[in-house]
């Protein structure tokens, strides 16, 4: 039986696959389906997508979910996008435009993770400007501005050619609508957008990095639409791929992590939210927090105004490689060098029991996991990892303990982060937490005991795909607005309180953290001398 009240689609692009889920004007899910999408890694540090393939996943992936849920297309009466911070760079006839020198055109997108632009984010950094101060005073190499400088310099025959550059989450709503609307969220937090002025954009920053052409080049001449504002209907190209219905409206979308952060912190919008942390944790991990006034935190992105939420300020921290660095490690280790996914299943199993035992399971072996830079509080791209304690042992227990000391080392991360935030006026109690890392009992158990903090997650099993659906329902009431539509639609809760019998030895293996830290700067000073 097909619901009375309209229903929301949430899709949710991430960096391997493209998803969608169908929900009731509740938030209940009804039906959900994921299409992989390619990727192409074509030199070291270079890391690529095809919007087309991109787009036809998400499209197989909306009408995968419509036939789960048996909801008839003319019940969905809004649809929302939120995806990686990839860049997507089109052609004047608005076709693919290849991104790398002798590479293929349908290769039109730098994935978010890509690291080609290290030098552009240095010099970017480099000039001191103003608009640096809301990104934490460092310039990522994964963001747009860095990464269109490398086009330009790099590969000018692209850039020549260019027509339309898009963050991913807006060419979805472009390619469902045909609208060229951007999305506050978007532009705010990966291009220096400045959405809490007049004249959003930094004119003298841009003609100091030889950027006076933005505009024309990535076609953007009118203001960001709030999160969640309505883009408009879905056209009949739009509707006919995703096997929806031009009655269908589109709301302005959401990077990925912060639809995650939207999904878990919704019905927390107009209350109380210094106490409130969200933390959206899968491949790399997003740390975000919001305020009612501006907060400049370095080495941590934000303050960004409206980017998650009309009139709210984010700040966004985050380690680029955490999932990631669990696989590495796996993949690593002789023990489970075969094993794949059964290997995190395995650590999970065994390390529980253990972790009930006794609170440090490897004094003498500590991480740093920083093995593709460190994204916060410190903003260093080419921070190393280390691994200290190391011997010959190749044994399950070698393995166990190595997985174990690397999931404390990503927890730290998270801790460091908490601390540069609380350190200028949060006070966070509770990490929302979302995506892959909700499935390992270990790394819950770790963010609580690490942090100190209850780890808090929601019923819902899909909440990035929540907060897509969200920002949809909110473009269908031009009233009540995003905040009335979150709240709504926000699920139930489940608490994890922290241990504290396991205080005293996480105390003492973060100082460690915090040595090794200051240990590795200091070599990566002696080796450049």
């Amino acid at each position: 039986m097909s619901p009375t009240c309209p229903c929301f689609v949430g899709v949710d692009v991430g960096t391997g696959s493209a998803r969608a889920g169908v929900f009731d004007a509740n938030g209940k899910l009804l039906g959900s389906a994921a299409h992989a999408i390619a990727m192409n890694r074509p030199k070291p540090d270079f890391v690529e997508q095809d919007s087309e393939n991109i787009w036809q996943s998400v499209c197989q992936s909306v009408r995968d979910a419509m036939a789960k849920s048996g909801v008839p297309a003319e019940k969905v009466a809004a649809i929302g996008f939120d995806a990686t911070c990839s860049l997507v760079i089109r052609d004047q006839d608005n076709k693919p435009l290849g991104v790398t020198p002798n590479g293929a055109d349908n290769w039109d997108v730098i994935v978010w993770m890509d690291h080609r632009a290290v030098r552009e984010a240095e010099e970017c950094t480099a000039t001191g400007a103003k608009v640096l101060e809301y990104i934490g005073g460092t310039m990522s190499p994964e963001m747009e501005i860095p990464k269109l400088m490398w086009l330009k310099r790099h590969h000018n025959a692209a850039w020549q050619k260019m027509g339309a550059a898009y963050d991913l989450a807006d060419f979805l709503s472009f390619r469902a609508t045909g609208s060229n609307a951007r999305s506050c969220c978007t532009v705010t937090c990966k291009w220096t957008y400045l959405a809490h002025q007049d004249e959003p954009w930094d004119r003298d920053f841009l003609k100091s990095i030889d950027m006076e052409d933005l505009n024309d080049k990535i076609n953007m001449h009118d203001s960001a639409l709030a999160v969640g504002d309505l883009i408009g209907k879905l056209s009949e190209q739009g509707a006919a791929d995703l096997g929806l219905t031009t009655d269908c409206v589109v709301g302005a979308g959401l990077i990925d992590a912060h639809a995650g952060a939207l999904g878990t912190l919704g019905e927390y919008l107009d209350g109380n939210l210094d106490q409130h942390f969200a933390m959206i944790a899968g491949t790399s991990t997003c740390h975000m927090a919001l305020s009612s006034e501006p907060r400049f935190i370095k080495g941590v992105w934000g303050p960004y105004f409206g980017a998650i939420a009309p009139n709210l300020w984010l700040n966004e921290g985050g380690q680029s490689a955490t999932g990631a660095l669990l696989d590495h490690i796996v993949a690593m280790h002789p023990f489970s060098h075969d094993m794949g996914r059964a290997a995190h299943k395995l650590a999970g199993e065994k390390l529980m029991p253990m972790m009930a035992d006794k609170t440090d399971l490897a004094p003498r072996l500590h991480v740093l996991p920083d093995f593709h830079g460190n994204r916060s509080p410190l903003a260093d791209p080419e921070a190393l990892g280390v691994i200290s304690g190391l011997t010959l042992d190749q044994s399950e227990e070698s393995f166990l303990k190595l997985y174990w000391a690397t999931a404390c080392a990503i927890a730290y991360g998270t801790r460091h982060i908490i601390d540069a935030m609380n350190d200028t006026g949060y006070d966070i109690t509770h990490i929302h937490l979302s995506g892959g890392h909700t499935a390992s009992q270990v790394l819950v158990k770790l963010y609580a005991d690490v942090t100190g903090c209850t780890v808090v997650m929601s019923d819902c099993e899909e909440p990035v795909l929540l907060g897509s659906a969200m920002l949809a329902a909110g473009a269908l009431d031009a009233d009540g607005g995003l905040a009335k539509a979150a709240r709504k639609m926000a699920g139930k809760e489940t608490n994890h309180a922290p241990d504290p019998a396991a205080k005293a030895d996480h105390d003492r293996r973060y100082a460690i953290f915090h040595q090794m830290h200051a240990h590795r700067q200091t070599l990566d000073g002696m080796s450049k001398n």
